[in-house]
């Protein structure tokens, strides 16, 4: 396949350009017969900020303490996918962040950071799941963190800037999406939105069934009402503590699960569905350098894969992608004649580093904290250590995106390392070209190496539906 067939028809829609989106959409998307071969279905899988080692990482904790391989890896070791390396660049840096990056996919142009389809010159660029609902299909978003956040976004609304997540849930509203599923309480609540408007009200009165725990989401597929569920303030809670605490596990939703109900829901339109799934709180544990925070929320993904990997099977106009948006933090295994001992200490972790350290105050004991650590993973550290973490209660001085509190994530981590084996190259973004596989009807046009934002065009063709723009970026 030659790049050129990636843009073609492209020239069409830069005159189209200058029309207002329901124009151009309406120009677009006139209903087109779904031909042999073509995909019906797409999925896209996001493991958000999961560099290399996460994905090698979790599969070896896998193989040891369950005697299997993951999901993903045995795709490649059953040659049943097409794989790419694809560059992850934004528009204004090497280093992309996760709106950027989901906008390269969604809008088919690369923007500068913490833009949503949103061009330097203030022009915006048609989403894709905005695409796939002018030309009949259902669409959804499934997230562990808000799901107004920048990878869910990206393929569905327009936006200067990805922290108007209070306006992202009236957009997603204007513009009908069919499921909508994770967390971000803050963003639809009365009680909790700067402006004390009740979105979720906006959301029933507009025939959405609005969910709120585990029990909803089990009989949500059999609604004839679009979905929205919202389980949670902020991200859902770390797959690790989750499971390691009941009242958690009755009232919080899997990525599995939310996925799995996502499809029975989407899939009744007989026109088809488009679906994105994110695991987003493994960016947000690369960030924090939380090891088992990270490796079981990718696992998590990880099992949402098998949902999907289902489906398809029984499904085949499906077209599956599985990537990421970026690297984060670049973790890796590193050598020592301890590091099998110590990397399958991770296997009987009960807890993450954030369940610890917000456990913690200026006023907890060394002996308390070597307690209190000793119970969530399983290894005993000095007093001393002990010291040297406490003593950033006193001024909380640690930085970092995802930690309000600034608790002392990075001095824990380099703490941990000799407990686990488990290093850190940062606590931010990498600039690596990362991993995507693909399968099903539109994967024989992926290439070796591609561009985040050639995927745009390839999704729309794989599904026999006009291309979008491009630009030489």
């Amino acid at each position: 396949m030659k790049r050129r067939d990636f843009f073609k028809g492209s020239s069409a829609l830069i005159g189209a350009s200058l029309l207002s989106p329901t124009a151009i959409l309406a120009q677009e998307h006139e209903h087109i017969e779904l031909k042999d071969g073509q995909a019906k279905n797409i999925i896209f899988m996001v493991s958000d900020g999961m560099s290399a080692g996460t994905l090698n990482m979790a599969d070896m904790l896998l193989r040891r303490k369950e005697g299997r391989v993951s999901n993903w890896i045995s795709l490649y070791e059953q040659n049943r996918v097409k794989r790419a390396f694809m560059d992850t660049a934004s528009a204004s840096s090497l280093i992309t962040d996760s709106a950027a990056a989901s906008s390269s996919w969604g809008g088919g142009k690369r923007v500068n950071n913490g833009s949503l389809n949103t061009n330097a010159d203030g022009s915006e660029n048609t989403p894709i799941w905005m695409k796939f609902k002018a030309a009949g299909k259902s669409a959804g978003c499934v997230t562990t963190v808000p799901i107004t956040h920048a990878t869910p976004a990206g393929f569905c609304v327009s936006s200067k800037g990805r922290s108007d997540q209070a306006g992202i849930a009236l957009k997603y509203l204007s513009s009908g999406f069919d499921v909508l599923l994770g967390g971000g309480t803050e963003f639809f609540s009365p009680s909790l939105r700067e402006d004390k408007e009740d979105v979720f009200k906006r959301y029933r009165n507009a025939n959405y069934t609005v969910l709120e725990n585990k029990k909803d989401l089990m009989h949500a597929a059999k609604s004839q009402d679009k979905l929205l569920g919202v389980f949670h303030q902020d991200g859902l809670p770390y797959t690790l503590d989750r499971s390691n605490d009941a009242s958690l596990v009755e009232r919080i939703p899997t990525l599995s699960e939310m996925t799995a109900t996502a499809i029975e829901k989407l899939s009744k339109n007989p026109k088809g569905f488009v679906l994105q799934v994110e695991a987003g709180k493994v960016d947000w544990a690369a960030h924090a350098n939380d090891i088992g925070a990270l490796l079981y929320d990718q696992i998590a993904f990880d099992d949402a894969i098998k949902v999907v990997l289902d489906f398809a099977e029984k499904n085949k106009d499906t077209l599956v992608v599985i990537t990421t948006d970026h690297g984060n933090a670049n973790p890796g295994l590193f050598y020592g004649n301890k590091a099998n001992q110590n990397f399958d200490r991770v296997q009987t972790f009960k807890h993450t580093n954030e369940w610890i350290l917000s456990g913690v105050d200026r006023n907890t004991s060394a002996s308390t904290l070597v307690d209190k650590i000793a119970e969530a993973q399983g290894y005993s550290i000095s007093k001393e250590e002990a010291a040297r973490i406490l003593k950033h209660y006193q001024t909380l001085d640690e930085k970092g995106i995802y930690n309000p509190r600034n608790l002392p994530y990075q001095e824990l981590a380099r703490l941990q390392t000799a407990y686990t084996s488990v290093g850190w190259g940062s606590m931010d973004h990498s600039a690596d070209y990362v991993e995507l596989a693909m399968l099903g009807p539109g994967s024989e046009l992926l290439n070796p190496f591609v561009r985040n934002f050639e995927l745009h065009n390839l999704m729309l063709q794989a599904a026999g539906q006009p291309g979008g723009t491009h630009v030489d970026s």
